[in-house]
């Protein structure tokens, strides 16, 4: 997995040479409902029509399931402009997305306290 700073977009000395909102064309919305728990995976499709570098890192990320959060959290962006480049990926064909599983069951109530209790007296 290429790590940010071996990406063409960042300098040592000046930092992200590149906005993130030049990365997303200006664009603050993505195309395809994405959460940040969203899984997302390469279907092996190339994509017909040429993209940046920073489609084609995110791309990388994407041999197996992995969450918007940390393909954003990998590639140093903001996660809005994280959803924006994956999904351009999503509408051209390369990747496909999963929505996160919701729990069935609620959250115990008194397991929330508990552990509230616990912190508490921790401080």
């Amino acid at each position: 997995m290429p790590a940010p700073q071996d990406g063409p977009l960042l300098d040592d000395a000046a930092g992200r040479l590149v906005r993130p909102y030049t990365v997303s064309g200006g664009r603050t919305r993505p195309t395809a409902a994405l959460d940040l728990l969203s899984l997302v995976m390469a279907t092996g499709t190339a994509p017909k029509e040429t993209l940046g570098p920073e489609h084609a890192l995110a791309l990388s990320l994407c041999g197996s399931p992995i969450s918007v959060a940390e393909i954003a959290a990998h590639l140093g962006l903001p996660a809005a402009v994280a959803k924006v480049l994956l999904s351009d990926l999503v509408d051209c064909g390369a990747i496909t997305t999963r929505a996160p599983r919701g729990h069935d069951t609620p959250t115990d109530r008194s397991l929330l306290e508990a552990v509230l209790d616990g912190l508490r007296r921790r401080l």
